[in-house]
């Protein structure tokens, strides 16, 4: 994660604005003093800078939360902050140059109000979930110019060589986003998408909960397939292909297809080193064989005026309020003067969604940006307004 490690910081003039990048206001974890916030923009990206006091070194660096798809903008922003504070900086990993040509010529990065506020339609949609190095991804999308491709990940590196490529290639049917990819599927309109690729996702063993496959991922993959459209699962774990297959096969009306060991056009260099070492790959193909209804998602995020006094909104630090269908937890508070910020996850538990909420004269707002207008977050919302009023 790029960071500077700096001798002492230094807070400056609130708002305040250098070579373009604006720096809006900073705000303080009221349970812990080794912690702030800074509001940042930089062109249309808007996230926190995280001022944080690590075993007595001193890190400005980027909020894991509300960082921009684009890891430029946050240098942009590191080296911007310690310009105008005039901080002494130790030790750094943040590149004084300009953004890579390439990444200055391509526009398919995408974020996710792009696709909430008009999806993208096209006679075919193929979306891949975790597309790490791209090679299938890349491929597909050369191969294939009449489609429309959606690429899901969020590990940055392989976004930003992803990125690199279709520039070279000057690929112009590809888009990419950086989110979780199971709160994507809840906004798809129903009956749009061809092809579902899950290559390789992380087993996840200890943790199940987080794995892509799940009962409502497969849900929402039937909803948003045409008729006749396949998602599509490869994997090279025992433990993922069986749990996966019992996932599957405990709807009551399901179309699989089994293969093991199956060559297909492009692979990515772990296939290859898997295959090497003799492993076994498994491929379930689900073939979707009913129509859907229409996407319907009622509802907003606007907040009624606050009414929990100031003091009560403090005590919801750590606590979890769960409701029917998901939860709100009060994972950190902020405040400074009379501006208090929470940072909750709230939604449902399998796929919550992580957020702040700013309180200032009684108005709440949601921060960078406007929830996934999901039925579970349309809920979560109603519940958390319903909290902040007493």
């Amino acid at each position: 994660m790029p960071h500077l490690h700096i001798d002492k910081f230094k807070t400056i003039d609130f708002p305040a604005s250098i070579d373009g990048i604006d720096f809006d206001f900073i705000i303080k974890n009221a349970n812990h003093d080794d912690e702030m916030l800074i509001s940042t923009t930089v062109e249309d990206d808007k996230f926190f800078l995280l001022v944080k006091n690590d075993k007595n070194k001193n890190l400005l660096k980027s909020d894991k939360l509300t960082r921009p798809a684009s890891i430029y903008s946050v240098h942009k922003a590191l080296l911007a902050y310690a310009k105008l504070a005039n901080l002494e900086v130790i030790s750094s990993n943040v590149p004084d140059s300009e953004k890579n040509v390439h990444l200055q010529e391509v526009n398919a990065l995408k974020n996710i109000s792009y696709f909430a506020s008009e999806f993208p339609h096209a006679k075919d949609v193929r979306i891949e979930v975790g597309f790490g190095s791209g090679r299938h991804l890349l491929h597909q999308a050369a191969n294939n110019p009449q489609i429309l491709f959606i690429g899901i990940e969020i590990h940055r590196p392989s976004i930003e060589q992803v990125l690199k490529q279709i520039a070279i290639q000057n690929l112009d049917n590809l888009l990419i986003l950086d989110y979780d990819a199971r709160l994507f599927m809840e906004l798809v309109p129903s009956n749009i998408v061809d092809k579902i690729y899950v290559h390789f996702p992380v087993p996840w063993d200890k943790k199940p909960h987080r794995r892509v496959i799940s009962t409502s991922f497969i849900q929402e993959a039937n909803r948003v397939l045409q008729v006749g459209g396949k998602l599509e699962l490869r994997t090279d774990s025992e433990n993922y292909y069986a749990y996966s297959y019992e996932t599957f096969i405990a709807f009551n009306k399901t179309t699989l297809h089994i293969n093991k060991n199956k060559d297909i056009a492009i692979s990515s260099k772990y296939e290859d080193r898997w295959k090497k070492m003799q492993k076994n790959i498994y491929d379930v193909t689900m073939i979707n064989e009913e129509e859907s209804d229409a996407l319907s998602i009622k509802g907003n995020f606007e907040f009624s005026p606050v009414e929990l006094p100031h003091a009560n909104i403090l005590k919801l630090h750590a606590t979890t309020q769960k409701f029917e269908g998901g939860f709100i937890h009060f994972e950190r508070i902020y405040k400074e003067d009379d501006r208090i910020m929470l940072r909750i996850s709230m939604g449902s538990f399998d796929r919550p969604e992580h957020l702040y909420v700013i309180i200032e004269d009684k108005l709440a707002r949601y921060y960078p940006e406007l929830p996934l207008k999901s039925k579970s977050n349309l809920t979560s919302h109603k519940f958390l307004d319903g909290v902040l009023n007493g």
